[in-house]
């Protein structure tokens, strides 16, 4: 984990799920992953975007152009477990597609257009992800 990472989460732990710098004010969890081909636990601070019953969060590793690597943990493994707030629960992910992804993707980079500059530095579609809680 890199030491940028290993000081949000520990902000955000220590402030009930609130962190400042340039993420200040932005929903923010913490996604638990299973490491693709290490098994280890992942855990990485994304952004999210409440979508119903579910959180979408997005793939863009600040503008780079491949996707990150907790995306790809996704994709192995769809059960993770967040952190929001001061809640920790297990959920299922899925990638949104289609006219559902744009929808959301368009209402991310409205809403926080440091968004939309991700997606013309990465020069890919950044995929979208849904998370619903688990049983």
């Amino acid at each position: 984990m890199s030491d940028h990472n290993r000081a949000i989460i520990e902000e955000f732990r220590a402030n009930e799920g609130r962190v400042g710098g340039p993420f200040q004010g932005a929903p923010i969890l913490l996604l638990h992953t299973t490491g693709a081909r290490s098994g280890q636990e992942r855990v990485n601070p994304v952004v999210y975007q409440p979508v119903g019953d579910e959180l979408a969060i997005f793939a863009t590793k600040a503008g780079a152009p491949t996707n990150p690597d907790w995306y790809h943990n996704l994709l192995a493994a769809p059960r993770a477990r967040v952190e929001v707030g001061t809640e920790s629960f297990p959920v299922t992910a899925r990638v949104a597609e289609g006219e559902e992804r744009e929808a959301i993707w368009t209402r991310q980079k409205e809403g926080m257009p440091g968004f939309a500059e991700y997606e013309a530095r990465a020069g890919r579609s950044i995929p979208v992800v849904l998370l619903r809680r688990a049983g």
